[in-house]
């Protein structure tokens, strides 16, 4: 989809829920590098593994002065019990809402498998500059190495 914001843009200031039952929204972190990374759902293989990755490489993040924020549709309780399952430190945030910010982006979307067809969550990395502009999009992730690979990329920002 062409409409799909891009690098250069600025990402949708869509507010989500955090576990907590607060909120966050891209805005919240202006004048700071941000790196949002879009999961289909907690506690499956791939996901729980891009998790754990993001979370380990968090003091990194953390030192470079890049923000992460990881969102599924996933309940605000499912987070708060994958976070304590495994023991997560990369923020989380819920876009359960109709018309939320996965949709803004174009990555909730029709998807096909063993014949069945739903709609589900492309998995989707973006780095945002402390202008709030997309300076990076990861499309269709791999998670063998990504956060890694996004680190790099904050860090050269």
């Amino acid at each position: 989809m062409s409409d799909r914001p891009g690098v250069g843009d600025t990402f949708p200031d869509i507010a989500l829920e955090t576990p907590d039952g607060g909120s966050v929204k891209a805005s919240d972190f202006k004048g700071q590098k941000l790196v949002v990374f879009f999961y289909p759902k907690d506690n499956t293989p791939g996901c729980t593994t891009e998790n754990i990755d993001f979370s380990a490489l968090k003091g990194e993040f953390d030192a470079a002065g890049v923000a992460l924020l990881g969102v599924s549709k996933d309940s605000a309780k499912k987070h708060q019990n994958f976070i304590a399952k495994h023991d997560l430190k990369a923020p989380l945030a819920t876009d359960a809402e109709e018309n939320g910010l996965s949709d803004a982006l174009g990555i909730w979307t029709e998807k096909k498998n063993y014949g069945r067809t739903y709609m589900g969550m492309v998995r989707t990395t973006y780095l945002i500059g402390p202008d709030g502009k997309i300076a990076q999009v990861w499309d269709k992730v791999k998670v063998k190495g990504h956060a890694q690979a996004v680190l790099e990329a904050a860090k050269a920002l």
